[in-house]
């Protein structure tokens, strides 16, 4: 009867390189039973010359939705039919989802994540502060048309290469006060929020920022999640700043409007961070 069951199940996953430590599984199957879904998840590690075909098998084997990581979100931004206009915006999808058409929709829910985590979780204003951002890469792109719509003073984003931060910035320019510079660069007063989007914390490193740019009012988060505050969290509260954020309830948040796009129900997702964080 339980193989009738998961046979039964609509087919879902994650697709990465590397993929193995990802927690949504866990997490989907979570919202799975506290909603009623039927629904299987599965972890896919795919390297990027394989994405196309995996992807391309998984939807016409009956597959329903997928999350995209890294290294594939361009890929499957590309490889999606339509895409949401902050997918559009991004440039990378996270979320894939067969259409009742046979198409396949593109979304990116990262950045609508971290707005709920910061507004909703930890009950952050952001209207009328200053924000920066560390890196330009695909995880910046995800956040920054969300962030804009918050109304910050400004929003800097920062990178090891300074011509890459303001190729990003300027694609996002019409949406709000968005520049980007190179590290040394940044404005040494201190910010209010500043987020790391790099991957330094994934090698145990920290952006080589100046610590001007902390002080006691300032709210730091990572967009990476453990056991343990990344090393750029340790340093931010070490130079004295008022709060330090792991990227968890970002990670929750962003799964569910995934589990929200592929099923039009909404998961509470207080009692997953409870489980996740405790």
């Amino acid at each position: 009867m339980a193989a009738e069951l998961q046979s039964a199940a609509d087919s879902y996953g994650i697709v990465g390189h590397p993929v193995a430590q990802s927690r949504s599984p866990f997490i989907h199957g979570l919202f799975a039973k506290q909603t009623g879904e039927r629904m299987a998840y599965r972890l896919f590690d795919v390297l990027p010359e394989d994405f196309i075909n995996h992807v391309t098998g998984f939807f016409a084997g009956g597959g329903r939705g997928l999350n995209v990581t890294i290294p594939h979100k361009p890929a499957a931004a590309n490889f999606a039919s339509t895409l949401t206009p902050r997918a559009e915006q991004a440039r990378a999808a996270n979320t894939l989802a067969l259409q009742a058409d046979g198409t396949i929709l593109g979304d990116n829910t990262d950045g609508i994540g971290l707005v709920r985590d910061l507004t909703v979780n930890l009950a952050l204003v952001v209207t009328g502060l200053r924000v920066l951002i560390l890196g330009a890469g695909g995880a910046t792109r995800g956040i920054v048309a969300p962030l804009l719509d918050l109304a910050p003073a400004q929003l800097l984003i920062a990178n090891r290469s300074a011509d890459r931060a303001r190729v990003v910035a300027a694609s996002f320019a019409d949406l709000g006060p968005v520049k980007g510079c190179g590290f040394q660069e940044i404005d040494a007063r201190p910010w209010d929020l500043v987020i790391n989007a790099t991957a330094a914390s994934l090698t145990g490193a920290r952006p080589e920022v100046s610590p001007t740019i902390i002080a006691s009012h300032t709210v730091c988060y990572d967009l990476a999640y453990g056991r343990e505050p990344t090393p750029f969290l340790n340093w931010a509260l070490a130079e004295g700043a008022s709060a330090a954020h792991l990227g968890w309830g970002m990670l929750v948040e962003q799964a569910a409007e995934s589990f929200f796009l592929w099923r039009g129900v909404r998961p509470d997702t207080r009692p997953v961070l409870e489980v996740l964080t405790r």
